[in-house]
């Protein structure tokens, strides 16, 4: 029956106790009496007049067992101790009970915890979950049944002397009808579930099931009666898909399904009043999974280091193990193999072999992961499209449609509701776009966009914190971008949000949407010119939190790529922000990146020059930064040489650390940063002093020279490296 313990244990927030898979080795017969009689009773106590709303004949049998094994247990238990004062007083110390009987009871020990884990699932458990586990927990107790009999068949009943003959009566009588019992599913129950069922496969056709029988099953027969334990519901369902065991019925697919019914009955048969006073006009307070707390926020930035590729520190989508046994994210360590590396990036042990062997457990981890912190992770293309673990979370058809009518309602809120329900519809459209393409594409062609531009500038805090996570959500799909930039004074009020947000979570936000949306080249320069954008961001890079500063930087590089950014970003203060920036180690890769674009143009390079730490500042980068980095680094170094003058120059030249981290990076850096050393080289043999700075280049020089590109690359932004791949965070 362990499995029953391991089923429920699945589902709960906190592992069975211990007690339910050993059983007591220390304890006299009087001892273990008294125990067994305690725990029975306070079973009894608790359950007999429990009201269960499923497994209500199961759960009754099982209390009726428990409470004949108490009558059983109060009677030894008296007569024993009776026994054991007679046996004192004589000086007679034998066992009372047979060692057969110690033995059964010693397996009831284990079958009365079991019990319990079983009942208290039942009691506590979502009432929508034991319906669709009907079958399944059904089992577990004809399994606890079953072996109730097989101890009774084997318990010495005859030769227990001191049962009187009432009690001797029951225990033959449990004895007969546990060796009767078959399995029970509960024909009403069974007739809900199919009916549950049922509502899904409408939406599975296309439709829309009827409001009145969904206000009869949800109200009527599983007695979910206000918009509180409707979310209860839906929390519990959603607990259940982290969970989700592969072989468990139903599919995560399917649960995804049932949790979009079960939010579209929410609001259409609960509406937006009781959410209204928790989120109203002009209130802070919030629901426990409701906004973007700081919680949330900080769990965004604090990705489990095991999940996090040692290349690039991204989090893994599709990690790989090599030869060495060292887990790597499997386009990171392709790159660095097809530069030619036969070395582990980690531990530098040489490679035995090329293959890349998927990591699928990590790979399950890192899913599971990112579902609980509503972390995007999409499958890379490369991957086999028959992995079980992502084909099993595509959204059916019925999921989309009942999210698809959700919408519907949600939007008609954001443009008739109350400030409160509004603010409520805001944070459900977030919610409902944080996963999946169709989701945020039906979302915005029903209408949604213009209704959120309007909470942008509400003043409201929570109202304006859900409308920019909504439309941040809403961004990441690529036609939605076009949507968003298309909305007459979209842009400005995201920006204002950036400039003057109510809450830190929501100014994050709104440099997040700013990077979504300059990933389309045509749009970069629009934002770039919108009043205060680049300011704005510029001084959430200097001031923000670890992820405001990663948004920040991650937006001015996209800007950074547009050459009629330059001027603004220069005027705009960018420039000493990504300069401050060097030294962090967060964004330090993303600010030289952006720093290397911006050099090119002999204005950019002369705004960098001026700045008195950025020279030493990319030196520092390349002496002890990531591989990326190390390439961003010198690549800027060398485009100031280029286009800032012979006073650019001069002040890299004369950087006594530069000769050596050259040398290392000729031998070491990846192929792009060999080839950006060897050009800083030759630009320094053609300076006056290149003798006396280059003098230990030697031989390593020589050999670079001969094998590396000379010339400039036509490509704008081709010499620069930064992780493009960077993931907006959904909330």
């Amino acid at each position: 029956m362990a499995t029953a313990a391991i089923f429920s244990s699945l589902r709960r927030r906190r592992s069975p106790s211990l007690e339910a898979f050993l059983a007591p080795v220390d304890l006299t017969d009087v001892a273990l009496v008294q125990t067994l009689a305690a725990i029975s009773n306070d079973l009894v106590s608790k359950f007999s007049h429990k009201c269960f709303h499923f497994q209500r004949r199961n759960s009754r049998s099982l209390i009726r067992k428990i409470e004949v094994f108490l009558v059983l247990l109060d009677y030894l238990k008296d007569s024993t101790s009776t026994t054991t004062k007679s046996a004192s007083a004589s000086a007679s110390s034998s066992s009372t009970l047979p060692s057969t009987a110690l033995l059964c009871f010693k397996e009831l020990y284990l079958l009365l915890y079991r019990s319990k884990i079983l009942l208290h699932y039942c009691a506590k458990s979502s009432k929508l979950w034991l319906l669709l586990q009907n079958h399944s927990i059904s089992g577990h107790f004809h399994d606890l049944s079953q072996e109730i009999s097989t101890l009774l068949d084997v318990f010495p009943l005859k030769d227990v002397v001191e049962l009187s003959d009432d009690v001797r009566e029951q225990v033959e009588l449990l004895q007969r009808q546990a060796r009767r019992s078959r399995l029970f599913i509960d024909k009403n129950d069974e007739s809900l579930r199919i009916r549950f069922f049922n509502f899904l496969d409408v939406f599975e056709k296309g439709e829309v099931p009827n409001s009145e029988e969904l206000r009869s099953f949800f109200v009527g027969s599983l007695g979910i009666k206000d918009a509180k334990s409707c979310r209860v519901e839906i929390e519990f369902l959603e607990e259940q898909i982290v969970n989700h065991e592969g072989d468990v019925e139903p599919t995560v697919s399917v649960l995804n399904g049932f949790v979009a019914l079960t939010r579209y009955c929410r609001f259409l048969l609960f509406g937006f009043e009781e959410d209204e006073v928790g989120l109203g006009f002009g209130c802070l307070r919030r629901p426990r999974k409701g906004l973007i707390t700081q919680e949330i926020a900080e769990t965004f930035i604090t990705v489990p280091k095991d999940f996090c590729c040692p290349i690039s520190l991204d989090l893994m989508r599709d990690p790989v193990i090599i030869s060495t046994g060292q887990t790597y994210e499997r386009s990171s360590i392709a790159r660095w193999m097809e530069e030619g590396h036969c070395n582990c990036p980690k531990t530098g042990q040489m490679l035995v072999h090329n293959r890349l062997v998927p990591n699928r457990a990590l790979r399950s981890l890192i899913m599971q992961w990112c579902i609980a912190h509503g972390v995007p992770l999409d499958p890379p293309e490369t991957m086999d499209v028959s992995t079980e673990s992502f084909a099993a979370a595509a959204p059916t058809r019925a999921a989309l449609e009942a999210n698809r009518a959700t919408a519907a309602i949600l939007i008609q809120q954001l443009a008739n509701g109350s400030e409160g329900g509004m603010t409520v519809a805001a944070r459900e459209i977030r919610l409902l776009a944080k996963t999946g393409k169709e989701n945020r594409a039906f979302i915005a062609e029903a209408g949604a966009i213009p209704h959120l531009r309007k909470l942008l500038l509400s003043v409201n805090p929570v109202a304006q914190e859900n409308s920019v996570t909504a439309m941040l959500n809403l961004s990441i799909y690529d036609k939605n971008k076009s949507r968003i930039m298309d909305e007459e004074g979209c842009l400005g009020s995201i920006v204002e949000v950036l400039r003057f947000g109510h809450t830190t979570e929501a100014r994050e936000n709104a440099a997040a949407t700013l990077f979504s949306l300059s990933a389309v080249h045509d749009y970069k320069k629009r934002i770039a010119d919108e009043g205060g954008a680049v300011e704005a961001l510029a001084g959430l890079l200097r001031d923000g939190t670890p992820r405001g500063k990663k948004d920040a930087v991650t937006a001015l590089f996209n800007l950074s790529t547009h050459t009629d950014n330059c001027v603004r970003m220069i005027e705009a203060g960018a420039v000493t922000a990504l300069v401050g920036a060097l030294g962090n180690e967060g964004v330090a890769e993303e600010a030289a990146g952006a720093l290397a674009l911006i050099v090119r143009q002999p204005v950019g390079a002369e705004a960098v020059g001026k700045e008195e730490m950025a020279v030493a500042g990319l030196i520092a980068m390349m002496r002890c930064g990531t591989p990326r980095g190390k390439e961003n680094a010198v690549a800027a170094l060398l485009e100031l040489c280029r286009s800032g003058g012979s006073a650019a120059t001069e002040r890299v030249v004369k950087s006594p650390m530069l000769a050596g981290l050259l040398q290392t990076l000729l031998f070491t850096g990846t192929k792009r940063a060999r080839r950006k050393a060897a050009s800083l080289a030759r630009v320094f043999q053609r300076c006056e002093n290149a003798a006396l700075h280059l003098g230990g280049l030697g031989v390593g020089y020589a050999f670079a020279g001969n094998s590396a590109a000379a010339n400039r690359d036509s490509s704008f932004a081709g010499d620069v490296s930064v992780p493009m791949s960077i993931s907006v965070p959904v909330l």
